[in-house]
Protein backbone atom coordinates (compact mmCIF):
# COMPACT_ATOMS: atom_id res chain seq x y z
CA UNK A 1 0.00 0.00 0.00
CA UNK A 2 1.19 2.95 -1.04
CA UNK A 3 1.90 5.93 1.75
CA UNK A 4 1.99 9.56 0.94
CA UNK A 5 2.83 12.78 3.15
CA UNK A 6 -0.13 14.48 1.81
CA UNK A 7 -2.97 13.79 -0.81
CA UNK A 8 -5.02 15.79 -2.23
CA UNK A 9 -8.18 14.75 -3.70
CA UNK A 10 -9.27 16.18 -6.84
CA UNK A 11 -6.66 16.98 -10.49
CA UNK A 12 -8.37 20.46 -10.96
CA UNK A 13 -6.95 23.48 -11.00
CA UNK A 14 -7.10 24.11 -7.47
CA UNK A 15 -6.22 20.85 -6.34
CA UNK A 16 -3.50 20.89 -8.79
CA UNK A 17 -2.33 24.79 -7.86
CA UNK A 18 -2.30 23.47 -3.97
CA UNK A 19 0.27 20.68 -5.31
CA UNK A 20 2.52 22.99 -7.36
CA UNK A 21 2.83 25.39 -4.37
CA UNK A 22 3.26 22.57 -2.17
CA UNK A 23 6.08 21.30 -4.11
CA UNK A 24 7.81 24.27 -4.36
CA UNK A 25 7.92 25.33 -0.41
CA UNK A 26 8.40 21.69 0.78
CA UNK A 27 10.16 18.14 0.86
CA UNK A 28 7.05 16.70 1.36
CA UNK A 29 5.88 13.47 -0.45
CA UNK A 30 2.84 14.39 -2.05
CA UNK A 31 0.13 12.91 -4.41
CA UNK A 32 -2.83 13.96 -5.84
CA UNK A 33 -5.95 11.94 -7.16
CA UNK A 34 -7.79 12.45 -10.10
CA UNK A 35 -10.80 9.91 -10.38
CA UNK A 36 -11.23 10.54 -14.13
CA UNK A 37 -8.46 9.36 -17.02
CA UNK A 38 -7.93 12.98 -18.11
CA UNK A 39 -7.79 16.06 -16.41
CA UNK A 40 -10.17 19.14 -16.63
CA UNK A 41 -13.53 16.93 -17.24
CA UNK A 42 -15.64 18.55 -14.66
CA UNK A 43 -15.60 22.55 -13.37
CA UNK A 44 -11.70 23.18 -14.27
CA UNK A 45 -12.18 22.21 -18.21
CA UNK A 46 -16.29 23.10 -18.34
CA UNK A 47 -16.00 26.99 -18.06
CA UNK A 48 -16.44 30.05 -19.53
CA UNK A 49 -12.55 30.69 -19.62
CA UNK A 50 -12.62 34.04 -18.41
CA UNK A 51 -10.00 35.62 -15.99
CA UNK A 52 -12.50 38.12 -13.67
CA UNK A 53 -10.06 40.78 -12.71
CA UNK A 54 -12.13 41.48 -9.50
CA UNK A 55 -14.47 44.71 -9.97
CA UNK A 56 -17.22 43.05 -8.64
CA UNK A 57 -16.72 41.89 -5.38
CA UNK A 58 -16.72 43.83 -1.72
CA UNK A 59 -13.78 45.50 -0.83
CA UNK A 60 -11.12 43.52 1.29
CA UNK A 61 -13.53 40.15 0.84
CA UNK A 62 -11.02 36.81 -0.04
CA UNK A 63 -13.14 36.97 -3.09
CA UNK A 64 -11.40 40.40 -4.10
CA UNK A 65 -8.34 39.71 -3.19
CA UNK A 66 -8.15 35.83 -4.91
CA UNK A 67 -9.45 37.47 -7.99
CA UNK A 68 -7.49 40.54 -8.41
CA UNK A 69 -4.18 38.34 -7.55
CA UNK A 70 -5.26 35.50 -9.54
CA UNK A 71 -5.96 37.24 -12.59
CA UNK A 72 -2.43 38.79 -12.55
CA UNK A 73 -0.81 36.09 -11.03
CA UNK A 74 -2.46 33.58 -14.21
CA UNK A 75 -1.58 35.53 -17.04
CA UNK A 76 2.15 35.71 -15.53
CA UNK A 77 2.01 32.10 -15.41
CA UNK A 78 -0.17 31.60 -18.74
CA UNK A 79 2.90 33.84 -20.60
CA UNK A 80 5.55 31.40 -19.38
CA UNK A 81 4.00 28.31 -19.90
CA UNK A 82 2.46 29.01 -23.08
CA UNK A 83 -1.16 28.68 -22.37
CA UNK A 84 -3.16 30.65 -24.55
CA UNK A 85 -4.10 33.43 -22.67
CA UNK A 86 -5.72 37.02 -24.58
CA UNK A 87 -6.80 40.12 -22.80
CA UNK A 88 -10.30 41.76 -24.03
CA UNK A 89 -11.49 43.25 -21.77
CA UNK A 90 -15.13 43.18 -20.59
CA UNK A 91 -18.29 44.95 -21.19
CA UNK A 92 -21.06 45.47 -18.76
CA UNK A 93 -23.87 46.73 -19.90
CA UNK A 94 -27.17 48.31 -18.61
CA UNK A 95 -30.12 48.38 -19.82
CA UNK A 96 -32.39 50.13 -17.62
CA UNK A 97 -32.06 53.02 -14.91
CA UNK A 98 -31.60 50.76 -11.74
CA UNK A 99 -28.87 48.59 -13.66
CA UNK A 100 -27.06 51.95 -14.83
CA UNK A 101 -27.26 52.91 -10.79
CA UNK A 102 -24.99 49.84 -10.28
CA UNK A 103 -22.41 50.84 -12.85
CA UNK A 104 -21.76 53.41 -10.28
CA UNK A 105 -21.09 50.15 -7.47
CA UNK A 106 -18.91 48.53 -9.71
CA UNK A 107 -16.52 51.71 -10.37
CA UNK A 108 -16.63 52.16 -6.78
CA UNK A 109 -15.18 48.19 -6.07
CA UNK A 110 -13.14 48.27 -9.28
CA UNK A 111 -11.47 51.61 -7.60
CA UNK A 112 -10.90 50.00 -4.47
CA UNK A 113 -9.83 46.82 -5.38
CA UNK A 114 -7.28 48.59 -7.80
CA UNK A 115 -8.65 47.12 -10.81
CA UNK A 116 -8.93 49.29 -14.15
CA UNK A 117 -11.99 50.29 -15.27
CA UNK A 118 -14.26 53.02 -17.47
CA UNK A 119 -17.79 54.09 -17.16
CA UNK A 120 -19.28 55.37 -20.77
CA UNK A 121 -22.51 56.90 -20.12
CA UNK A 122 -24.20 56.63 -24.06
CA UNK A 123 -24.87 54.25 -26.63
CA UNK A 124 -22.11 55.73 -29.20
CA UNK A 125 -19.43 55.03 -26.59
CA UNK A 126 -20.87 51.88 -26.19
CA UNK A 127 -20.41 50.52 -29.47
CA UNK A 128 -16.78 51.95 -30.28
CA UNK A 129 -16.33 48.89 -27.84
CA UNK A 130 -19.16 46.64 -29.08
CA UNK A 131 -20.73 47.96 -32.34
CA UNK A 132 -23.67 45.07 -31.95
CA UNK A 133 -24.45 45.87 -28.07
CA UNK A 134 -27.01 47.54 -27.39
CA UNK A 135 -27.67 49.53 -23.74
CA UNK A 136 -28.07 52.83 -21.77
CA UNK A 137 -24.34 52.82 -20.35
CA UNK A 138 -21.78 50.58 -19.70
CA UNK A 139 -19.10 49.78 -17.61
CA UNK A 140 -15.62 48.42 -19.40
CA UNK A 141 -12.74 47.16 -17.70
CA UNK A 142 -9.62 46.14 -19.72
CA UNK A 143 -8.23 43.55 -18.09
CA UNK A 144 -10.59 40.68 -18.26
CA UNK A 145 -9.24 37.77 -19.94
CA UNK A 146 -9.79 34.41 -21.62
CA UNK A 147 -7.67 31.86 -21.24
CA UNK A 148 -7.39 27.58 -22.54
CA UNK A 149 -8.68 26.80 -19.06
CA UNK A 150 -8.08 22.70 -19.88
CA UNK A 151 -4.33 23.84 -21.18
CA UNK A 152 -3.74 25.75 -17.98
CA UNK A 153 -4.68 22.56 -15.91
CA UNK A 154 -2.71 20.45 -18.04
CA UNK A 155 0.27 22.69 -17.62
CA UNK A 156 0.15 22.66 -13.57
CA UNK A 157 0.33 18.82 -14.13
CA UNK A 158 3.30 18.94 -15.92
CA UNK A 159 4.86 21.12 -13.39
CA UNK A 160 3.70 19.32 -10.48
CA UNK A 161 5.21 16.33 -11.92
CA UNK A 162 8.43 17.81 -12.64
CA UNK A 163 8.33 18.90 -9.24
CA UNK A 164 8.44 15.63 -7.92
CA UNK A 165 4.50 15.05 -7.25
CA UNK A 166 2.86 11.84 -7.46
CA UNK A 167 -0.47 11.93 -9.97
CA UNK A 168 -2.68 9.41 -9.93
CA UNK A 169 -5.44 9.23 -13.11
CA UNK A 170 -8.21 6.87 -12.66
CA UNK A 171 -8.57 6.67 -8.78
CA UNK A 172 -12.41 7.60 -8.03
CA UNK A 173 -11.99 8.06 -3.59
CA UNK A 174 -14.64 5.92 -2.84
CA UNK A 175 -13.99 6.31 1.30
CA UNK A 176 -11.90 8.07 3.68
CA UNK A 177 -11.51 6.25 7.29
CA UNK A 178 -9.71 8.66 9.60
CA UNK A 179 -7.26 6.99 11.20
CA UNK A 180 -4.75 7.46 14.44
CA UNK A 181 -2.39 9.23 12.61
CA UNK A 182 -3.81 10.32 9.31
CA UNK A 183 -6.39 8.69 6.77
CA UNK A 184 -6.39 5.58 4.95
CA UNK A 185 -8.40 6.24 1.37
CA UNK A 186 -10.12 3.57 -0.56
CA UNK A 187 -10.16 4.13 -4.41
CA UNK A 188 -11.86 2.47 -7.45
CA UNK A 189 -8.29 1.43 -8.35
CA UNK A 190 -5.47 1.07 -4.86
CA UNK A 191 -5.89 2.07 -1.60
CA UNK A 192 -3.64 5.12 0.13
CA UNK A 193 -2.29 6.18 3.28
CA UNK A 194 -1.43 9.73 4.23
CA UNK A 195 -0.63 12.11 6.19
CA UNK A 196 -2.19 15.23 5.60
CA UNK A 197 -5.63 15.28 3.35
CA UNK A 198 -6.36 17.69 1.38
CA UNK A 199 -9.61 17.54 -0.22
CA UNK A 200 -10.05 19.75 -3.42
CA UNK A 201 -12.80 17.41 -5.13
CA UNK A 202 -15.36 19.80 -6.74
CA UNK A 203 -18.69 18.50 -6.93
CA UNK A 204 -18.11 15.29 -4.65
CA UNK A 205 -16.25 17.55 -1.88
CA UNK A 206 -18.85 17.51 0.52
CA UNK A 207 -19.85 14.47 0.25
CA UNK A 208 -16.28 13.19 1.56
CA UNK A 209 -15.98 15.80 3.88
CA UNK A 210 -19.19 14.31 5.63
CA UNK A 211 -17.74 10.94 5.88
CA UNK A 212 -14.74 11.70 8.21
CA UNK A 213 -17.17 14.61 10.35
CA UNK A 214 -16.68 17.68 8.23
CA UNK A 215 -19.22 20.01 7.11
CA UNK A 216 -22.32 18.64 7.70
CA UNK A 217 -24.04 21.78 7.89
CA UNK A 218 -23.67 21.98 4.10
CA UNK A 219 -24.07 20.13 0.71
CA UNK A 220 -23.48 20.61 -3.10
CA UNK A 221 -26.12 21.43 -4.55
CA UNK A 222 -25.20 21.40 -8.53
CA UNK A 223 -26.48 23.66 -11.11
CA UNK A 224 -25.62 23.01 -14.64
CA UNK A 225 -24.94 25.96 -17.07
CA UNK A 226 -25.50 25.40 -20.77
CA UNK A 227 -23.46 27.54 -23.44
CA UNK A 228 -24.03 27.52 -27.29
CA UNK A 229 -21.85 28.37 -29.75
CA UNK A 230 -22.50 31.44 -32.28
CA UNK A 231 -22.22 30.08 -35.78
CA UNK A 232 -18.53 31.15 -37.29
CA UNK A 233 -19.61 34.03 -40.10
CA UNK A 234 -21.76 35.70 -37.16
CA UNK A 235 -19.15 36.03 -34.72
CA UNK A 236 -18.56 39.62 -35.71
CA UNK A 237 -21.83 40.24 -33.42
CA UNK A 238 -19.18 40.13 -30.16
CA UNK A 239 -15.45 41.03 -30.54
CA UNK A 240 -14.54 40.88 -26.98
CA UNK A 241 -16.86 39.78 -23.98
CA UNK A 242 -20.05 41.49 -23.03
CA UNK A 243 -21.92 40.97 -20.10
CA UNK A 244 -25.25 41.83 -18.54
CA UNK A 245 -25.35 44.61 -14.78
CA UNK A 246 -25.36 41.54 -12.18
CA UNK A 247 -28.01 41.08 -9.39
CA UNK A 248 -25.88 41.43 -6.04
CA UNK A 249 -28.74 38.85 -4.75
CA UNK A 250 -28.25 36.10 -7.39
CA UNK A 251 -24.61 33.74 -7.61
CA UNK A 252 -25.76 33.64 -11.41
CA UNK A 253 -24.52 36.23 -13.62
CA UNK A 254 -27.07 35.49 -16.40
CA UNK A 255 -26.16 34.93 -19.90
CA UNK A 256 -23.53 36.88 -21.46
CA UNK A 257 -21.39 36.55 -24.20
CA UNK A 258 -17.60 35.68 -24.24
CA UNK A 259 -14.97 35.14 -27.26
CA UNK A 260 -12.74 32.72 -26.65
CA UNK A 261 -8.85 32.13 -27.53
CA UNK A 262 -9.60 30.22 -29.97
CA UNK A 263 -11.06 32.97 -31.78
CA UNK A 264 -15.05 30.65 -31.32
CA UNK A 265 -17.88 33.03 -29.20
CA UNK A 266 -20.06 31.18 -26.91
CA UNK A 267 -23.04 32.48 -25.04
CA UNK A 268 -24.51 31.25 -21.84
CA UNK A 269 -24.92 30.09 -19.70
CA UNK A 270 -28.20 29.74 -17.82
CA UNK A 271 -28.29 27.61 -14.23
CA UNK A 272 -30.47 25.32 -14.10
CA UNK A 273 -30.65 22.76 -11.41
CA UNK A 274 -29.12 19.73 -12.39
CA UNK A 275 -30.55 16.27 -11.80
CA UNK A 276 -27.31 14.75 -10.79
CA UNK A 277 -23.63 15.92 -9.85
CA UNK A 278 -22.74 15.26 -12.92
CA UNK A 279 -25.39 15.23 -15.02
CA UNK A 280 -24.41 17.71 -18.17
CA UNK A 281 -27.14 17.25 -20.46
CA UNK A 282 -30.97 18.40 -19.71
CA UNK A 283 -32.20 14.76 -20.29
CA UNK A 284 -28.97 13.30 -18.04
CA UNK A 285 -31.19 12.26 -13.89
CA UNK A 286 -29.00 10.58 -11.50
CA UNK A 287 -32.31 9.26 -9.04
CA UNK A 288 -30.00 9.15 -5.87
CA UNK A 289 -28.23 11.92 -6.20
CA UNK A 290 -31.22 14.22 -7.18
CA UNK A 291 -33.41 12.51 -4.27
CA UNK A 292 -30.36 13.47 -2.09
CA UNK A 293 -30.64 17.04 -3.70
CA UNK A 294 -34.46 17.41 -3.38
CA UNK A 295 -35.10 15.88 0.24
CA UNK A 296 -31.99 18.20 1.63
CA UNK A 297 -33.36 20.76 4.32
CA UNK A 298 -31.40 23.51 2.97
CA UNK A 299 -32.83 23.09 -0.53
CA UNK A 300 -36.31 22.87 0.53
CA UNK A 301 -35.61 26.23 2.45
CA UNK A 302 -34.03 27.87 -0.71
CA UNK A 303 -36.76 26.81 -2.35
CA UNK A 304 -38.87 29.06 0.02
CA UNK A 305 -37.51 32.23 -1.23
CA UNK A 306 -40.31 33.35 -4.45
CA UNK A 307 -37.24 35.25 -5.96
CA UNK A 308 -35.34 31.47 -6.34
CA UNK A 309 -38.64 29.86 -7.57
CA UNK A 310 -39.17 32.84 -9.77
CA UNK A 311 -35.49 32.76 -11.00
CA UNK A 312 -35.32 28.93 -11.43
CA UNK A 313 -38.36 28.82 -13.73
CA UNK A 314 -36.90 31.32 -16.09
CA UNK A 315 -33.40 29.63 -16.02
CA UNK A 316 -35.51 25.86 -16.68
CA UNK A 317 -37.41 27.51 -19.68
CA UNK A 318 -34.01 28.34 -21.29
CA UNK A 319 -32.47 25.03 -20.67
CA UNK A 320 -35.64 23.41 -22.52
CA UNK A 321 -36.72 26.14 -25.01
CA UNK A 322 -34.22 27.72 -27.37
CA UNK A 323 -36.33 30.40 -28.30
CA UNK A 324 -36.50 31.51 -24.38
CA UNK A 325 -32.62 31.27 -24.37
CA UNK A 326 -32.13 33.18 -27.62
CA UNK A 327 -34.66 36.10 -26.09
CA UNK A 328 -31.97 36.33 -23.03
CA UNK A 329 -29.35 36.38 -25.85
CA UNK A 330 -31.02 39.34 -27.50
CA UNK A 331 -31.05 41.74 -24.48
CA UNK A 332 -27.81 42.53 -25.21
CA UNK A 333 -26.81 42.00 -28.76
CA UNK A 334 -30.38 42.11 -30.58
CA UNK A 335 -29.01 41.59 -33.84
CA UNK A 336 -28.11 37.66 -32.56
CA UNK A 337 -31.01 35.35 -34.14
CA UNK A 338 -31.70 31.65 -32.96
CA UNK A 339 -30.63 29.97 -36.27
CA UNK A 340 -26.77 32.36 -35.13
CA UNK A 341 -26.65 29.32 -31.93
CA UNK A 342 -25.77 26.04 -31.82
CA UNK A 343 -25.63 23.78 -28.95
CA UNK A 344 -22.26 23.27 -27.21
CA UNK A 345 -21.33 22.32 -23.90
CA UNK A 346 -22.12 22.67 -20.32
CA UNK A 347 -20.45 22.73 -17.31
CA UNK A 348 -21.72 22.11 -13.29
CA UNK A 349 -21.31 24.39 -10.77
CA UNK A 350 -20.85 22.91 -7.66
CA UNK A 351 -22.92 25.49 -5.18
CA UNK A 352 -22.26 25.12 -1.53
CA UNK A 353 -25.98 25.51 0.12
CA UNK A 354 -26.20 26.00 3.97
CA UNK A 355 -28.98 23.95 5.96
CA UNK A 356 -30.38 26.92 6.59
CA UNK A 357 -31.02 27.71 2.64
CA UNK A 358 -28.59 30.26 2.35
CA UNK A 359 -26.12 29.89 -1.30
CA UNK A 360 -22.71 30.44 0.25
CA UNK A 361 -21.07 32.80 -1.64
CA UNK A 362 -17.47 33.09 -0.37
CA UNK A 363 -14.73 30.40 -1.03
CA UNK A 364 -14.94 27.95 2.08
CA UNK A 365 -11.69 25.78 3.31
CA UNK A 366 -12.57 24.17 6.65
CA UNK A 367 -9.48 22.81 8.58
CA UNK A 368 -9.13 20.57 10.82
CA UNK A 369 -5.38 19.43 12.73
CA UNK A 370 -4.78 17.16 9.43
CA UNK A 371 -6.84 17.95 6.54
CA UNK A 372 -8.30 21.28 4.15
CA UNK A 373 -12.11 20.47 3.01
CA UNK A 374 -12.47 23.30 -0.14
CA UNK A 375 -16.30 23.19 0.31
CA UNK A 376 -16.36 26.28 -1.90
CA UNK A 377 -14.21 26.71 -4.46
CA UNK A 378 -17.05 29.28 -5.91
CA UNK A 379 -17.15 31.67 -9.14
CA UNK A 380 -14.15 32.99 -9.71
CA UNK A 381 -12.53 29.53 -9.12
CA UNK A 382 -10.42 29.33 -12.21
CA UNK A 383 -9.45 32.80 -11.93
CA UNK A 384 -8.45 32.58 -8.01
CA UNK A 385 -6.72 29.04 -8.28
CA UNK A 386 -2.91 30.20 -7.86
CA UNK A 387 -3.52 32.24 -4.97
CA UNK A 388 -6.22 30.05 -3.37
CA UNK A 389 -4.39 27.02 -3.86
CA UNK A 390 -1.27 28.45 -2.24
CA UNK A 391 -4.06 29.38 0.91
CA UNK A 392 -4.56 25.96 1.04
CA UNK A 393 -1.08 24.86 0.80
CA UNK A 394 -0.19 26.98 3.20
CA UNK A 395 -2.47 25.55 5.66
CA UNK A 396 -1.05 22.61 5.40
CA UNK A 397 2.44 23.73 5.74
CA UNK A 398 1.33 24.95 9.52
CA UNK A 399 -0.14 21.88 10.13
CA UNK A 400 3.24 20.61 9.29
CA UNK A 401 5.24 22.96 11.22
CA UNK A 402 2.62 22.72 14.18
CA UNK A 403 3.32 18.83 14.02
CA UNK A 404 7.24 18.75 13.81
CA UNK A 405 6.94 21.14 16.94
CA UNK A 406 5.35 19.01 19.34
CA UNK A 407 7.36 16.02 18.78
Amino acid sequence: MKHHDVTIVGGGCVGLSTAKHLSEQTDLDIAVLEKEHHLAEHQSGRNSGVLHPGFNYPPGSKKAQFATEGTRRMKQYCATHGVPCEELGVLVVAKTDREEAYLDVLASRAEANGVEYELLDSQAEIREHEPYAVGQAAFYAPEAASVDSQQYTYALAREVQWNGVTLYTGHAVERIRKQPSGYHLTTSNSDIETTYLVNAAGLHADTLAHQVGVGHGYQVVPFRGEYYEVTPDRTKLCQTMIYPVPDPDLPFLGVHYTRRTDGKVIVGPNAVLAFGREAYQNTDVNLAELKEILTYEGFRRLLQSKTMLSVAWSELNKSYRKTAFTKAAQRLVPDIMEDDLHKSYAGIRAQLVSKDGKLVKDPLAIETDDAVHVLNAVSPGLTSSLPFGEHVATSVIEMENDSSSHL
